[in-house]
This record gives structure tokens, C-alpha cells and sequence, in this order.
């Protein structure tokens, strides 16, 4: 009874941390893609579709996560050294993502070649394509208008659900046909490149003469994200007890 008692309270931990991070990053987005002139249900599935492939490279793949974190950092620092007054939010995106494709490149290099990360994240993606829309259809039918806490708490619910349902199948189904090669530079160059527009989010908060009429805007931005992350773990938790509850083990979990 002790061990499985300190099991769930071990999975409810992970969970919440995650629904943090996964919670944190799609308001983030969410907000970003707004002020940027996606309207209606774009911000909502482009937002779940990146927080979840994000989310699910670090839950099962942290290693080459953490390879791709730090190349984009680096990265987005070099850029803001050289950039000097102006700063591109796509420019500091793509620099990161190109770092990140090298550094996953020399990842699979060292001989740690291996296609379930690509496969665990194109799970996240499929998981958050289709929280996105279940959100979407729910917010539109019942003609709701519900805060970054509501949303972020719900869609991470929904993304955790349906990748601990369909990660195993999934996973299988992309067996034998995901090239090895390729797998650790694209899941690499896709967290870098949301390292770096993190960085840009970061860099406007501290160094606001660098942006002028955007400082407002990114005041804004980063004012949800707390809302957000705070929504996104309870929503995780709540899963993650249920799932547990249920069966579903976080310790019968592959992390590659």
C-alpha cells in the first residue's frame, strides 16, 4: 500500500509538472499567435499542436529535449548579442531551429539514433490537434468565453488523455517507416526554435527600449502565462490521478 501510495503521489507530481509547463506554453503561444492576426480557432489547435509536441518531447525524450533547449538558448543569445536595436521574433525563431536541426544532427550522430522520439512527439501533435478542436467545437457550440486558466486546464486534460490512450499504437504504427537519422534533429529543432521565442519573450520584458510599441503587447503576453501554467497543473493533476486510477502507470513509460 505505501509503495503504491508513493507511485501516484510520484505520477501526480510529474503530471502537474508538465501540465505547468504544457499549460504555460500554450497560453503563451495562444496570446502570441493572437497579437499576430490568427483569429478564431487557428490560435487555439496551433497552440495545443505546439505546446503538445513540445511537452511530449520533454516527457519522453528529455535528453535530446534538453540537447535542443540548449542549442537554442545559445542561439538566441548569439542573436540577441549581434542583432543590436532591432530583434525579429521569426528571424530569432529560425536561427534557434537552425541551431537545434545541427545539434540534434550531432545527437544522432554519437550513435543515439532513434525514431520514437520523433514518434512520441507526432503522438503530442495528434493528442493536441485534437484537444484543439474538441475545445473549439465545445467553446462554439455552447457559446462560451472562458479565461486562460479554464482553457490551459482543459486543454491539457484532453492532450493527456488521449496520448496516454494512443501513445502505444501510435508509437507501434510508426515503427520501421520513421527515418532514425532525422528524428533527433527535427524533435531538436523544434524545441529550440520554442526556446527561442521564449528568449523573445524574455528579452522584451527586460529590455523593453528594444521594442518599443511591442512592450505593451508582450506585457500582456506574459501576464497570462502564470494563469495558464497554474490552470495547466491542475488540469494535469486531475488527469494524471484519474489515469492512474485507471491503470495507466507512469512507470510502464519509455523515456528514450
Amino acid at each position: 500500500m505505501r509503495d503504491r501510495f508513493f507511485a501516484i503521489a510520484v505520477s501526480l507530481l510529474v503530471w502537474c509538472l508538465a501540465g505547468a509547463l504544457f499549460g504555460g506554453l500554450f497560453i503563451g503561444l495562444y496570446e502570441v499567435l493572437v497579437l499576430l492576426g490568427l483569429s478564431g480557432w487557428q490560435p487555439l489547435v496551433v497552440g495545443a499542436v505546439t505546446a503538445a509536441m513540445t511537452t511530449a518531447a520533454f516527457y519522453s525524450a528529455m535528453p535530446l529535449a534538453l540537447v535542443g533547449a540548449t542549442a537554442g538558448v545559445l542561439a538566441s543569445i548569439g542573436y540577441l548579442v549581434i542583432s543590436g536595436q532591432t530583434i525579429s521574433l521569426a528571424m530569432i525563431t529560425l536561427i534557434a531551429a537552425g541551431s537545434g536541426l545541427a545539434a540534434g544532427a550531432f545527437f544522432a550522430w554519437t550513435g543515439r539514433q532513434n525514431a520514437r522520439p520523433l514518434a512520441e512527439t507526432l503522438t503530442g501533435m495528434l493528442a493536441g490537434f485534437g484537444a484543439g478542436l474538441a475545445m473549439v467545437v465545445v467553446l462554439t457550440t455552447m457559446d462560451l468565453a472562458v479565461g486562460p486558466f479554464v482553457m490551459a486546464a482543459g486543454v491539457v486534460a484532453i492532450v493527456g488523455t488521449l496520448f496516454q490512450l494512443n501513445e502505444h499504437w501510435i508509437v507501434q504504427a510508426c515503427h520501421g517507416w520513421l527515418p532514425d537519422s532525422l528524428a533527433a534533429p527535427l524533435v531538436a529543432g523544434l524545441i529550440a526554435s520554442v526556446v527561442g521565442a521564449a528568449v523573445w519573450l524574455m528579452a522584451g520584458m527586460t529590455t523593453p527600449m528594444l521594442f518599443g510599441g511591442e512592450r505593451s503587447l508582450i506585457d500582456q503576453v506574459l501576464r497570462e502565462v502564470p494563469t495558464g501554467a497554474l490552470g495547466g497543473m491542475l488540469g494535469g493533476a486531475a488527469t494524471g490521478l484519474i489515469l492512474e486510477l485507471m491503470g495507466f502507470r507512469l512507470e510502464d513509460h519509455d523515456v528514450v
